[in-house]
Order: structure tokens, then C-alpha cells, then sequence
């Protein structure tokens, strides 16, 4: 139960690291009271009815109507402070970055073994059979 909990949090950590370091842009389309369209990143798309109040031709230019379709954009701007620039880290702590990398690739990598010397030589020859010397027999 532990482990799940820890994994559960390193994990959610993780996230919040991620999400907060991150940057978007929320773009809605409403009509009226209606949410018609959202999109991420990008610009939503309109449900038309700014073409139709635009084709409308009014004699009196001071009196426009009021358009029923609003836009909404939500922005989120990303952290800077969780983000380490390289000249902000002295050069000890690179080296020992560098270090500690190498020395943790390298645990991995196989080690070639010594040849052994036994290898090549045949078993020693055999005068009795010791299965039936013994009557020991596997059924």
C-alpha cells in the first residue's frame, strides 16, 4: 500500500512540475449564453452569425447593433522559475552532473568475462555407469 501511495504522488508531482512549466491558451466561441466552439492553441471557430450582422446595411452609421456572439480566451502563462539555466548552475555541480552520469551509464555495461581455462578440455571418461552401478533410475 505504500508503494502505491508513493508512486501515486511521484507521479502527480510529476504533473504538477509538468503543467506548471507549461504554457496554453484557451480560445471559446459563445453565442448568446451558449459555448458553440473551444479550442486549444488555437483561435475557435465562429458559428456565422458575424457574416449575417455583417451583410446587414444600416443608413445611420452611429446606430450598430449589439453582435449575440462574444469570444472568450483563457490565458495561462508558464512558470519561468522552475526552469534552470545552465550558467546559474557553478561548475562543481557540473562536473559532478557529468560524473555521476557517467558513473550510472556505466553499471550497466556488460563486463567482459576472463576465458576459463576449462572450458576447452573434454569430460573425464567414465569406466562404470554409475546409474546402474547404483540402480538409481528416473521413471
Amino acid at each position: 500500500m505504500k508503494i502505491l501511495v508513493h508512486k501515486t504522488l511521484s507521479v502527480l508531482m510529476a504533473f504538477v512540475v509538468l503543467f506548471t512549466t507549461m504554457s496554453f491558451t484557451i480560445d471559446m466561441h459563445y453565442c448568446g449564453e451558449t459555448l458553440v466552439d473551444f479550442s486549444f492553441n488555437d483561435s475557435a471557430k465562429t458559428c456565422g452569425m458575424e457574416k449575417v450582422q455583417a451583410e446587414k446595411t444600416c443608413n445611420n452609421p452611429m446606430m450598430k447593433e449589439k453582435s449575440c456572439c462574444s469570444n472568450k480566451q483563457i490565458v495561462k502563462e508558464s512558470n519561468e522559475d522552475l526552469k534552470m539555466s545552465l550558467d546559474k548552475v557553478s561548475f562543481e555541480q557540473q562536473i559532478f552532473v557529468a560524473v555521476f552520469t557517467y558513473s550510472y551509464l556505466n553499471l550497466f555495461e556488460s563486463v567482459e568475462s576472463e576465458d576459463l581455462a576449462f572450458e576447452d578440455y573434454p569430460p573425464p571418461f567414465l569406466e562404470r555407469d554409475i546409474q546402474v552401478l547404483h540402480q538409481t533410475f528416473l521413471i
